[in-house]
């Protein structure tokens, strides 16, 4: 029998219960750390010797030169090639609706000048360099390409590098032909902490980047805090996580299957059901008992939901949307009659799927909006990786005589105000006798 939370929203101490289930620890001890800054260092100062060190230690991948880490863009024409119809055709049609859906968030340059002739504006660039981590080792994720590259490919990078770990020089058809699809410049058989630093820093074979996107295990997020500032970065994602909220009327399987999709990602993962059915409740708990032996991962998925799961009985919808806000999941299911009229009410959640026939793993693939999206809560301030992660904003300002004149006495005297002298001084230089 699965070992899951089941837990009342009126009970005494649920409160302290549902901070210590959702409690999560991002970025992790020391231990990790003090390894973390030593790859960083070694990497950053020695450059391919230390990549290839690495790659040994670790991969179980031994290689003669620098150059031996780069996959040539053949081979990536070549897996697209080998990998089935059927996977090819799913993974280009992927690819087109996330760049259908991207190409929206596209910003644009804006200006306007105003009635003295000053001009004001705003310019929109994208970045020059951008690298993706694309996880390996339990799974494979071709979709992690399509998902971190086309965004960028949309906000116009010119130059997307890929790093992907290949443990015994195991290298994923699917996860190359994605990188075929998304036109990937260039692919490195590099993972970890390591992989991060070449991206930052830079080797002799490894160019550095501007920005570092893409999941990874703890090592990998606690190298991307260490190089921010460096570079840019995406999020330090957390695991996995949904919360469904069920009104009781979808099929107790749908439910208990939702629940197990993010379950299966790893033991860290985390699975809530919230209802104000606790008849209901008992059948998805029962379904999901009888479900799980039928996956290859039911230990993983049995781990997580004893470790991270719950079901949760509220009294209703107003405490299940409180509870959600709360909550800020990385995905959330609404699974009820009227999702849309239930929606000004979400204020926090990464991504949000609506309906009964809405399963959150469509969203992983194929359904366009993007599944790089914030965990452990930071939902309450932040947002799905997009377009808008890949161009920065300038801003534009050129002053007429007129409004040098005008704006710089009002600069003059707020800049006495501060005490910065030739800050005002700078600003009455371009005031009329």
């Amino acid at each position: 029998m699965l070992n899951i939370r089941k837990l009342s929203a009126n009970a005494e101490g649920f409160k302290a219960e549902l901070e210590a289930l959702l409690a999560w620890e991002t970025v992790s001890n020391d231990s990790v750390n003090d390894i973390v800054k030593d790859v960083l260092k070694n990497v950053r100062q020695r450059g391919d010797e230390a990549l290839l060190e690495y790659t040994a230690k670790f991969d179980r991948l031994t290689l003669a030169k620098g150059s031996d880490l780069e996959i040539p863009k053949t081979e990536l024409e070549a897996a697209l090639k080998r990998i089935p119809k059927d996977q090819r055709d799913g993974l280009e049609l992927s690819a087109q609706r996330v760049k259908s859906y991207h190409q929206n968030q596209v910003m644009k340059s804006w200006s306007y000048t105003e009635e003295d002739g000053t001009f004001l504006g705003q310019q929109i660039t994208c970045l020059d360099k951008v690298g993706l981590y694309v996880p390996g080792g339990k799974a494979a994720y071709p979709s992690s390409v399509i998902m971190n590259a086309i965004p960028a490919k949309v906000a116009g990078v010119p130059e997307l590098i890929m790093v992907v770990p290949t443990p015994d020089g195991e290298v994923n058809d699917m996860v190359l032909a994605a990188a075929a699809i998304c036109e990937v410049d260039r692919v490195f058989t590099l993972g970890g902490a390591q992989a991060v630093a070449a991206l930052a820093y830079g080797t002799e074979t490894v160019p550095p980047v501007d920005k570092i996107v893409g999941p990874g295990n703890i090592f990998v997020a606690t190298a991307k805090r260490e190089v921010f500032g460096t570079v840019g970065i995406d999020m330090i994602a957390g695991p996995s996580e949904i919360l469904v909220y069920c009104d009781g009327k979808t099929n107790p399987d749908w439910i208990a299957m939702d629940l197990f999709s993010q379950a299966e990602h790893d033991e860290d993962a985390q699975s809530i059901l919230v209802t104000q059915d606790a008849e209901f409740a008992e059948k998805v708990y029962e379904s999901m008992n009888r479900l799980v032996k039928t996956l290859p991962r039911e230990e993983i998925i049995t781990k997580a939901i004893t470790d991270r799961g719950a079901i949760i009985v509220v009294d209703n919808e107003a405490q299940a949307v409180e509870m959600i806000n709360y909550i800020a999941p990385e995905h959330l299911e609404l699974s009820i009659d009227d999702p849309k009229a239930m929606l000004p009410k979400i204020k926090h959640a990464g991504a949000i799927f609506m309906g009964r026939y809405t399963a959150e793993a469509l969203g992983d693939y194929c359904a366009g909006p993007n599944h790089v999206l914030p965990t452990s809560r930071t939902a309450r301030f932040s947002s799905p990786l997009g377009v808008y992660d890949f161009q920065k904003r300038s801003s534009l300002i050129m002053c007429s005589a007129e409004g040098a004149h005008e704006l710089g006495q009002v600069a003059g005297v707020l800049a006495d105000g501060e005490g910065l002298q030739a800050h005002a001084a700078s600003a009455r230089y371009r005031v009329k006798d």
